[in-house]
């Protein structure tokens, strides 16, 4: 047998556990990347959906600080306290319509990490 002849070694232990550790590694970090990407997805919708409601409840006070004060003072007359009854149904609706609009866009799953969440459920399966 001459010395110049090729030997093939395989890794030892201390090899295949640092290759692991690596692939462990590069694993958690491409997760991690992930995650961060979407949760940048869902602050951008978490704001959204702050600005969403605090327009809602801007709009509510003013329409009950003019739009009241104005119908309550131009029916009273012929209507009585009756009119403050039609218009507290009336802002109780479009309360209804704007928190059904905040809660709609919840159920669009649009504050959670699909890919992250498929990904580790992957990661899972193939580890386990």
């Amino acid at each position: 047998m001459q010395k110049d002849d090729a030997v093939v070694h395989t890794p030892g232990l201390m090899g295949g556990i640092s290759s692991l550790m690596k692939s462990l590694f590069g694993l958690v970090v491409s997760r991690l990347e992930l995650a961060a990407l979407e949760l940048s997805e869902v602050r951008n919708h978490l704001i959204e959906l702050v600005a969403l409601f605090g327009a809602a409840i801007l709009a509510i006070w003013f329409a009950i600080a003019y739009g009241t004060a104005t119908i309550v003072a131009l029916a009273w007359d012929e209507m009585g306290w009756k009119i403050l009854l039609i218009l507290f149904v009336v802002f109780l609706v479009i309360t209804g319509v704007l928190v059904a609009k905040g809660l709609a866009l919840l159920k669009q799953d649009k504050l959670s990490f699909p890919a992250t969440m498929k990904e580790l459920k992957n990661d899972r399966d193939m580890l386990l």
